[in-house]
């Protein structure tokens, strides 16, 4: 019995556990979501917030805030097969992610140092690739979405979380 201790604490310490994390960025926990009866509250938050994060490095904040924010709610809803509502928020992450590059170019053409918020980009974008990497693995290409008295839409999945991750990947 004791051999057997002793060869499982030496398996350990000659293979230590490998962490597949690409980045020690951490996503926010998911909100409000969509059909909670407070989401439409949040929304109107939201909104009004953007005025509270104001110059180049409020605006910084704000838009990786929301690109978190909405890629936590598509991978979320997405687990729950909630794809309509997954696909709306990925395209919402994917609209703030220019205006967090915007906001850095305009910085640095005021001459502001923004080498600490460009770290902080890298790691949220590596973090955002695996993030999706993980979404397009366990999530169907396309859905064929079929509304009540209305023609079927045919979301293409793979193709979105492709253009995210790409438009992630080329970031300076």
């Amino acid at each position: 019995m004791a051999f057997r201790i002793f060869f499982i604490i030496i398996l350990f310490l000659l293979f230590p556990q490998v962490s597949l994390a690409q980045s020690n960025y951490v996503l926010p926990y998911p909100s409000g979501m969509p059909g909670s009866l407070s989401y439409k509250f949040h929304l109107l938050y939201e909104n009004a917030s953007r005025y509270w994060y104001f110059g180049d490095f409020g605006q910084f904040d704000y838009n990786l805030k929301m690109t978190d924010k909405y890629l936590v709610e598509a991978k979320t809803l997405f687990e729950y097969k909630q794809y309509l509502l997954g696909y709306k928020a990925l395209k919402k992450s994917d609209f703030y992610f220019p205006n967090i590059l915007f906001s850095l170019a305009k910085a640095k053409n005021n001459n502001k140092d923004i080498s600490q918020k460009k770290i902080i980009l890298k790691q949220a974008m590596l973090k955002h690739i695996e993030t999706l990497e993980r979404m397009e693995v366990d999530t169907p290409d396309t859905f064929n979405w079929q509304p009540e008295k209305a023609l079927p839409t045919t979301l293409d999945i793979k193709t979105t979380i492709e253009r995210a991750i790409n438009i992630r990947k080329n970031v300076p």
